[in-house]
């Protein structure tokens, strides 16, 4: 994406639909005369006069607990410098978003517009009553050393600097884990740091903490090595000076074990790196340019162990695996303070974490056969779930045992449980399916491309990585509009109507007049059909000229079944083609099906939807656990609707018993976990989380995923198509330019689990 593309689209996403990432919204019901007395007068006198008599109990009756302020006075923002208050507000915007989709934190952030620290502490201080929590961001050095210092000590909650501690505690993890590979000691270890900023200072603080020595030490900042003999040095780097006769990183790289860099990019040469000591760690963390590109670094030695700050390579180095779930343990307990047992405790649950086997989810979301401990993971990844269970509760018991918790914790299996149903609706299902899509991009087909919502959606699966678009439509419109939008890169154009592809046509036509022809299709009809998009589309997949296609965009879902249907087929071993919706919602995902195509399957059929739709929340990294949905209750009915459904359990508890499924039972027993488990303890979904919803027949289904979606605007990745020979997939009309983009996401990894499963099979 070139600069000016990228300006625009992020100048876009933050003005429409309407300013800015984040807003408020109500948490008790409103509707009627009777809440609002409630909420405001005269109801509200209540709560207020219980805080009065102690003001702890404004965590009972107010948000306090769960508010984190996000200040800055803009003079440190991100690599742009000094941009004041009003200009870092998008950035505070976003630190706000990714506190509450990590750890379901509400994050409000406040600009400060002084650069004078007294009126700074002074503000924040009269403004702390409001929030269980302070995250300071963006504030230049020296200052900001002074402003949390200050902060900490007048305030009783939480306070935290996260330039600073953030990128501290998460490189720490990464240096202790990177140590025990190389087998070296953090007390033995030559240590450089390249930049002596707040978060080079804090890094140095906590690597001594865990036991790295200060005469192993060289900082640098912009004018070269850290000397105490130097003069006019400041305290903050008077701690890091050494006695050294050194002045250059050259001179520093000869020899040492470790390097961190958070400075500017391209300063670490090839011969620095050659000079180091064996299996030297580097973590190149100036962003988005390292001081050393690792293509480069890992190149120059093969015994590197290193981490950037960037996504695209292993071993990233990124704050959202530590703030969000360290203030997240803080507030759980009520915690006055972020101390330094606190910072070290999510240091060794990060660097522990990294060595505990890896979900098949994170392997799934990063296209790994396995992630393990080792060089190219040193630190967990930040879609791994494990997060918010494993961090704050270490974050919480070392609050309680620095006596800093003022609510400390008794059940801690409850408390985990509770953290792991904070991170329900946020879109890491979204999140997952791109990036796994990412890892082994396929060519797909978008069968309607002279439609520009759909160009749209193949512009930006392009641009991100998810797949290789290959457009199929009138070859002058999608010129035209690719111009519009700016859209120059050099794909596959082509019009099935064009005599440029006449050999084409014949050939899929032969190929699909041999397969048809004993039902009525004549050679004619056949090179007809071919100059239909979706009969040459489908074509192009089946004969290996493309992995997978999406098409639906601007037709009704039967005309577009019909080719599909016709050309692809069903996969060997499957009696019917099925559809699966996967709903958004603030329960975490839901698995739905069938949506689109079965009107009224029987037991049978009901079974292998079930079957196959167990599958794609498996192919999602999700344990499926599946509820055979009825009006009815176990046998409450003797109707053939309800026993259809049972008996479709029947077969499933016989032919597939690992299966976690039941039924027939009534929507709200399979979505409320206690009324099922009070109701029906025998049942096999007792004590279970359903994630998959199997209704008896397409009316049922249909009406309630798009209900879902309008009504509690849950977002919806499909229908997908299960049962098919090739990845073919069919949106709904007039679908928006995400969920088209998701679709293709959706055909992506469904032609990396076909090659997948090609592959085991040639290997047998």
């Amino acid at each position: 994406m070139s600069n000016e593309k990228l300006r625009r689209e992020a100048l876009i996403y933050h003005a429409k639909p309407q300013p800015g990432k984040i807003k408020i919204v109500p948490t008790k019901p409103y509707s009627t005369q009777r809440d609002l007395a409630l909420a405001y007068s005269p109801g509200v006198a209540e709560p207020c006069l219980e805080i009065a008599k102690d003001k702890e109990n404004v965590y009972k009756y107010t948000s306090k607990g769960n508010l984190v302020a996000i200040i800055s006075n803009g003079t440190a923002v991100l690599g742009l410098g000094n941009i004041g208050p009003e200009a870092s507000k998008p950035v505070m915007e976003g630190k706000g978003l990714l506190f509450k989709i990590f750890a379901d934190i509400d994050g409000i952030d406040i600009e400060i517009d002084t650069e004078d620290v007294d009126k700074f502490v002074e503000t924040v201080k009269m403004i702390a009553p409001t929030f269980g929590g302070i995250n300071l961001e963006d504030i230049k050095a020296p200052e900001a050393f002074e402003i949390e210092r200050r902060l900490k000590e007048e305030l009783d909650i939480p306070v935290m600097h996260d330039d600073q501690h953030g990128t501290a505690i998460i490189s720490a993890a990464a240096l202790l884990n990177a140590l025990e590979i190389s087998k070296k000691k953090m007390e033995d270890v030559r240590i450089v740091i390249s930049g002596a900023g707040a978060a080079a200072v804090s890094c140095t603080k906590l690597y001594k903490a865990f036991g790295a020595k200060a005469e192993n030490i060289v900082m640098l900042d912009s004018k070269g090595v850290i000397r105490k003999d130097a003069d006019n040095l400041s305290p903050a780097k008077i701690e890091f000076a050494t006695d050294r006769k050194i002045d250059t990183l050259d001179e520093a790289m000869v020899d040492a074990d470790v390097f961190v860099g958070l400075s500017i990019a391209n300063v670490v040469t090839p011969s620095m790196l050659l000079s180091m000591a064996e299996n030297p760690i580097v973590f190149a963390m100036a962003n988005p340019d390292p001081e050393i590109a690792y293509d480069l670094a890992v190149a120059t030695r093969k015994d590197i162990i290193m981490a950037t700050g960037r996504s695209d390579h292993p071993n990233q180095v990124n704050n959202v695996l530590g703030f969000p779930f360290i203030f997240r343990g803080a507030l759980d307990v009520r915690a006055t303070a972020i101390n330094e047992p606190m910072k070290m405790a999510a240091v060794k649950a990060l660097a522990d974490l990294t060595r505990q086997p890896v979900p098949e989810q994170v392997n799934i979301a990063y296209g790994e056969t396995r992630l393990t401990f080792g060089k190219d993971y040193i630190i967990p990844k930040p879609f791994d779930q494990r997060l918010i269970y494993e961090i704050p509760p270490a974050v919480a018991k070392a609050a309680m045992d620095s006596g800093v918790a003022k609510m400390p914790i008794e059940d801690w299996d409850k408390y985990r449980e509770e953290l792991m149903l904070r991170s329900g609706n946020d879109n890491k299902v979204v999140r997952l399916l791109h990036s796994r899509a990412r890892s082994n991009a396929k060519r797909i087909v978008f069968a309607e491309a002279d439609h520009l919502d759909v160009l749209k959606a193949a512009q930006i699966v392009h641009e991100e990585g998810i797949a290789i678009p290959i457009l199929l439509g009138r070859k002058d419109i999608i010129l035209e509009l690719k111009k519009e939008l700016e859209f120059d890169a050099d794909l596959v154009i082509i019009d099935p109507i064009s005599e440029e592809f006449d050999e084409r046509h014949i050939r899929y036509a032969t190929k699909y007049w041999e397969s048809r022809k004993r039902s009525g299709v004549t050679f004619y009809s056949s090179k007809i059909k071919m100059r239909e998009r979706n009969y040459f589309g489908a074509m192009m997949v089946l004969e290996g000229d493309a992995d997978g296609m999406i098409s639906g965009y601007s037709r009704a879902y039967p005309t577009v079944v019909k080719p599909i249907l016709e050309v692809i087929g069903r996969a060997a071993g499957v009696k019917k083609v099925a559809t699966v919706n996967i709903m958004i919602t603030d329960r975490g995902p839901l698995f739905l099906a069938d949506t689109s195509i079965n009107i009224e399957p029987n037991a049978e059929e009901l079974a292998d939807i079930a079957q196959m739709t167990a599958n794609v929340a498996s192919n999602f990294g999700f344990n499926p656990v599946l509820a055979m949905l009825s009006y009815a209750n176990f046998g409450s009915s003797t109707h053939p609707n309800a026993r259809k459904v049972r008996e479709a359990v029947r077969i499933l508890h016989e032919t597939k018993p690992d299966l976690v499924v039941d039924g027939e039972i009534q929507t709200d027993f399979a979505l409320n976990k206690e009324l099922h488990q009070s109701k029906f303890p025998f049942s096999k979904l007792a004590g279970k989380t359903v994630n998959t919803l199997i209704f008896p027949n397409l009316e049922s289904a249909n009406i309630t995923y798009k209900l879902l979606k309008e009504l509690n605007k849950s977002d919806s990745i499909g229908p997908i198509m299960v049962g098919l020979r090739k990845a073919v997939h069919i949106m709904q009309l007039g679908a928006s330019v995400d969920e088209i983009v998701n679709m293709a996401a959706v055909a992506v990894i469904d032609a990396q689990e076909r090659e997948k499963r090609k592959k085991a099979k040639g290997s047998i």
